[in-house]
């Protein structure tokens, strides 16, 4: 709806400057072609071409939220002429508002009212931010900054929202790394105290295994020389 109202301003726009650049043209080569008409004796004065009267387009309705553009545009071979109704949009806003609280809907007035930048900036400032999804208070605070993208265009509040989001998704980014690179170096450090762990462990093992080994040798030695010092004595003998 709001695009096919640009479109019905923009070609009102238009048709009103063609419309003058057009007069322009005639007014200033008017006196040329009279000086001719009267010199020349070809003219035909009864078959000129009827002026081309831009239509009135009344919008007679209070609630009706309209107004009117005409233009009309006339040469020597040709007449255009138009006429279009412009939407206000901040009168239809004004009337919806004003109806919605004359049906006891305040917080719905106030809403339709905070689609306009200056009035949510407004109340914004004042401390009291415009309803959202039936939030109200901080709780609506809070949601804006959450929803920035919902905020109207052009306010000022909303560049403000919209640059502290980018500033805390930024510290919130870099924090988020700076945690990951503690985690990371903590698992190598968990990984390093593992693989030394794990020598000492080894090591300890090999040490104990020679021991035991040793341990075993000697109780062996211990068997045997028993019998061979006795036999050996008896030799002595």
């Amino acid at each position: 709806m709001g695009r096919k109202m640009n479109l019905k301003k923009i070609l009102a726009y238009i048709m009103v400057f063609f419309a003058f650049v057009m007069i322009a043209y005639i007014v200033l080569n008017g006196p040329a072609e009279a000086e001719t008409n009267t010199v020349s004796s070809t003219v035909v004065t009864d078959k000129s071409v009827p002026t081309a009267n831009a239509p009135s387009v009344v919008v007679s309705n209070n609630d009706v939220c309209k107004s009117a553009a005409a233009a009309s545009v006339q040469t020597q071979i040709l007449g255009v002429a138009t006429g279009v109704t412009i939407s206000d949009e901040n009168c239809e806003r004004l009337k919806l508002s004003r109806s919605l609280f004359a049906m006891g809907m305040k917080v719905a007035a106030v809403s339709t009212l905070c689609g306009d930048p200056r009035v949510f900036d407004s109340m914004w400032m004042a401390g009291t931010p415009c309803p959202f999804m039936g939030f109200i208070g901080d709780d609506a605070k809070a949601s804006w900054k959450k929803n920035e993208e919902l905020i109207p265009l052009n306010s000022e509040i909303g560049k403000i929202i919209a640059k502290e989001n980018i500033e805390a998704a930024r510290k919130k980014a870099k924090e988020d790394r700076e945690k990951e690179a503690e985690i990371k170096a903590a698992r190598e450090k968990a990984a390093k105290e593992a693989r030394e762990k794990a020598r000492a462990d080894k090591k300890k093992a090999r040490k104990e295994a020679r021991s035991k080994k040793g341990s075993l040798n000697g109780e062996k030695v211990k068997v045997w020389a028993t019998p061979l010092g006795i036999l050996g004595f008896l030799l002595l003998l």
